[in-house]
């Protein structure tokens, strides 16, 4: 009989681990909490809890070549650095190509997992899930978690002294969908990740006065301190 694996998550990782599985002769079951299968590259107007959030302008920071499934690469006509879209695309292509959303169960959240009383002599492990107010226990020989890393902000508060009284709005860029809420309003980014640097670009065309400093430049610390108490501002904070 097939070992039965739990996959959590349908993203990159998800859907890679599904079709191992399936070359390997083993029977894997994906549980997705929410309704579509892409993960990281699925964009949403709302942040979804438990999930990694984008903004619509995103875009792949590394190359087509060098981001595609081994044995699947992107279209030819895609261009070289993948829109969020077509990623998410080119990912519901690969699902399909290789049948793999037969192994998916969406809407399904997994509320815990634990190794079974008898784990020592069969490996095996109790997975809880969640569905439409439902929940229902399986045993599985194996768990794989693709949950992902970008799902936690950093949201450092304790380094800007003075936060608590500031007049403006401020935010981690996990919360950051589109630029026009910083039109005509004095915006600090602080943080030279990548999503601080496509964040700042974006606010300098919208924004009264977009301003972006290194997150541990006393400059930037300095400039906080001086402006905390003005109102119609924004603080950003990078996911870095």
């Amino acid at each position: 009989m097939a070992k039965r694996v739990a996959i959590v998550g349908a993203g990159v990782s998800g859907l890679a681990s599904i079709r191992c599985c399936l070359e390997e002769g083993l029977q894997p079951t994906c549980f997705e909490r929410s309704d579509d299968l892409g993960g990281l590259w699925r964009f949403t107007e709302h942040v979804e809890e438990g999930r990694a959030s984008l903004y619509k302008s995103v875009v792949s920071n590394s190359c087509k070549e060098m981001s595609c499934y081994s044995d699947f690469p992107f279209p030819e006509d895609y261009p070289n650095y993948v829109p969020n879209s077509q990623f998410l695309e080119y990912l519901k292509m690969y699902a399909n190509h290789f049948n793999l959303l037969k192994c998916i169960q969406f809407k399904t959240e997994v509320c815990r997992v634990t190794k079974c009383p008898d784990f020592t002599v069969t490996g095996q492990w109790e997975v809880v899930t969640l569905n439409e107010g439902k929940q229902e226990s399986a045993i599985f020989d194996a768990i794989m978690v693709c949950t992902g890393f970008l799902t936690n902000p950093h949201l450092p508060l304790d380094s800007f002294p003075g936060i608590n009284t500031f007049e403006g709005q401020y935010f981690h860029s996990r919360q950051y969908k589109h630029p026009d809420i910083f039109k005509d309003k004095k915006v600090l980014v602080i943080g030279v990740g990548n999503s601080g640097t496509d964040i700042a670009v974006e606010a300098s065309h919208v924004a009264k006065k977009p301003r972006r400093y290194h997150s541990r430049c006393d400059l930037m610390k300095n400039f906080i301190l001086r402006h905390m108490p003005q109102a119609n501002s924004v603080g950003h904070l990078d996911k870095g």
